[in-house]
């Protein structure tokens, strides 16, 4: 049984980032980037080296000095590459209190000093009155964990002119025939609309990933996902004009299809 000594919550040795590192043991999901080798976490992605991110900067260019809106950092892999890529501030909400700690550990690991990590609901933050323009927004890995997803885009649009977006979607065919995905973890789709855009909502059940420690999900128990070119439309309903597409995986993504997208109303 765990012991409930306090005194077992003291760390007796040398200090290292690597005592910092261990706090998470087990729970970790990216791997740190090569620049920090022996530095170890127990996770495997590469979210501090990530191809989708260096193709976004590939596409947009020099960052110097912009502004860039990140939500759901998860363990500031993708913080950690934009300061390299010189963005002058990357204001970053987390809103799962293992995952914002597990970021501020990083911030000391690897010392950033241009990324500032708020934790709490980014849709909350972003349906205020007086919100910032920011010169690029982010959002990687969380469209498919709201329940309202297409309130999240029109959020979005209001406050960047640039978007970057990788997502799972829903495909009837491609989730059916994926042996992963449990046959009763998409409901029925559902008819709705939101400030005027027609679409589809598929909720999804999280199921057994609730029990683990580790999981980033969305804060409720299910969430709903779109279908690809709902995505799209609902992006082009809100403004954005020139839409770029990468990383597109369907059958072979174990998870379920998935894309990567940069949006801008330019």
């Amino acid at each position: 049984m765990p012991s409930n000594n306090i005194l077992d919550a003291y760390i007796t040795n040398l200090p290292t980032p690597q005592n910092a590192l261990n706090l998470f043991q087990g729970e970790w999901r990216s791997k740190l980037p090569e620049a920090y080798a022996p530095l170890k976490t127990t996770g495997q992605a590469g979210l501090f080296e990530d191809d989708r991110i260096a193709w976004m900067l590939q596409q947009i260019g020099d960052i110097s000095g912009q502004d860039i809106l990140e939500l759901g950092p998860l363990e500031a892999g993708h913080s950690y590459m934009l300061e390299q890529a010189g963005a002058a501030s990357v204001t970053s909400i987390e809103a799962n209190t293992r995952a914002y700690l597990k970021c501020l550990v990083m911030k000391e690991v690897l010392e950033l000093q241009r990324v500032c990590f708020l934790l709490g609901d980014f849709v909350t933050w972003l349906r205020r009155e007086q919100v910032p323009h920011f010169d690029l927004s982010i959002a990687s890995g969380v469209l498919y964990h709201m329940k309202n997803p297409v309130e999240l885009l029109e959020l979005l649009a209001k406050t960047s002119d640039r978007l970057f977006i990788w997502t799972y979607y829903y495909d009837k065919e491609i989730l059916a025939n994926n042996p992963n995905i449990p046959a009763d973890k998409f409901a029925q789709g559902q008819e709705t609309s939101w400030a005027g855009f027609q679409h589809t909502l598929y909720p999804q059940d999280y199921q057994a990933a609730l029990n683990w420690n580790g999981f980033y999900g969305g804060p409720e128990t299910s969430s709903c996902w779109l279908p690809r070119q709902t995505i799209l439309d609902a992006l082009v309903f809100f403004g954005f004009k020139n839409i770029q597409i990468y990383g597109e995986a369907t059958a072979e993504h174990p998870n379920g299809p998935c894309f990567s997208l940069l949006a801008s109303k330019e």
